[in-house]
């Protein structure tokens, strides 16, 4: 039996690995290098962003680019919306713009025919016929324009007035036309005259609707809605209400007794010179004694003429003259309506004067034409001298 000793046994099966503590033992750490300046402390490691702010800060990045697109996107949306609001409502205006003009457009024409000189009965009765027919033309046009939503309840007042010119037009040609052999003669009856007034009345009403019902509403509304740079457009039919008067509407029947029968206009006819006032500063000329008149920019002479007669003229031409070394200046002006002891005036303006004016005596005539039927034109005429100076 041999006997072993237990310390020459070896088992050596397998090569076991370092351990840990052994390999951090083993393992030398490199010596810091010197520091600048001397000093042989070990240098502190860089810094670096902790885990996970790199990817957040990304983040925030992109939701503040989204941001400013989204916001981006709102403004132009906004101002895509902006624009074709505004472009509807001026597409309306301008619609509602030539109808306007062109109801103005006859307003002038109808105010015209009824002072027109040698009017016949008969010629007014169609003029106002076809009138009324353009006027109902209109109305139709204006019901068939679609208002931007917020004024499509004013819009009907707009149709209104235009209903109101139509059916006042019309009034007055069967008014007209059914005006008894009584109203024909010299002194208008008064139910003649009260039917043409009743229907006159309606023109003027057109205005007050249209002006107090659809363009200052209509306007209010635009501003309440952000819409800025559209003008409601306006139209008045009657310029002077008292083309339109019980006494116009007497006046005229008178007249036309005269235009039709073709005879002399009987009764007292006339018209007169009253006053005639340089501007700048109302300096009343003088038939007696010279006036010193300043001239500047905007001198004008205006002529105040009354109608002395019982009746209605019209048409009444007024001319003013400069007389002024060997130079005339001439203007001619026309009173197209003035009713009986009434004053119209009319004004002279836009002259250009001789250098040789000024510091010289000079003569300003006006001269107001004579009127069917009148016999005395002492009152016409008057001469005034003047000295024009710089203002």
């Amino acid at each position: 039996m041999s006997t072993f000793d237990d310390n020459d046994i070896e088992f050596d099966f397998f090569d076991e690995p370092e351990t840990v503590e052994t390999t951090r033992r083993g393992r030398r750490r490199p010596r810091p290098e010197p520091q600048a300046g001397g000093g042989d402390g070990p240098r502190r490691p860089p810094m670096r962003a902790p885990t996970g702010i790199v990817p957040l800060a990304r983040l925030v990045g992109l939701i503040a680019i989204a941001i400013v697109v989204v916001v981006a996107l709102v403004f132009w949306v906004g101002a895509c919306q902006g624009k074709s609001k505004h472009d509807e409502y001026a597409a309306y205006a301008s619609k509602v713009r030539a109808i306007a003009q062109s109801s103005n457009r006859l307003g002038v024409t109808f105010a015209n025919k009824l002072i027109s000189a040698g009017l016949k009965q008969s010629d007014l009765e169609s003029s106002l016929q076809t009138y009324a027919q353009q006027e109902q033309q209109a109305y139709d046009e204006a019901q068939q324009i679609r208002a931007p939503g917020p004024l499509r309840s004013l819009h009907q007042r707009l149709v209104d007035a235009l209903a109101l010119r139509a059916k006042g037009l019309a009034g007055l040609g069967d008014a007209l036309a059914s005006a008894s052999s009584a109203a024909k003669s010299v002194t208008a009856t008064t139910a003649e005259t009260d039917a043409l007034t009743a229907q006159g009345q309606l023109l003027t009403a057109s205005d007050v609707v249209w002006d107090q019902l659809y363009r200052l509403p209509a306007t209010q509304e635009m501003k309440a809605q952000g819409v800025t740079g559209v003008v409601v457009p306006q139209s008045q039919f009657i310029s002077n209400i008292d083309l339109v008067s019980a006494r116009s509407f007497g006046l005229l029947l008178t007249r036309l007794t005269g235009a039709s029968t073709g005879g002399t206009p009987t009764g007292k006819h006339g018209d007169q010179l009253v006053s005639v006032v340089a501007n700048p500063g109302s300096v009343r000329l003088s038939t007696t004694s010279a006036t010193t008149v300043k001239v500047s920019a905007g001198l004008t002479f205006v002529a105040t003429v009354q109608d002395s007669g019982n009746f209605q003229e019209i048409n009444v031409p007024v001319t003013l003259t400069i007389a002024v070394g060997k130079k005339t200046i001439r203007k001619r002006r026309e009173i197209a309506l003035i009713q009986p002891a009434q004053n119209a005036t009319v004004s002279f303006g836009n002259f250009q004067l001789p250098t040789n004016a000024f510091g010289a005596k000079a003569t300003v005539t006006v001269n107001v034409g004579a009127v069917a039927g009148e016999i005395n034109t002492s009152n016409n005429k008057y001469s005034y001298t003047v000295f024009f100076t710089l203002g």
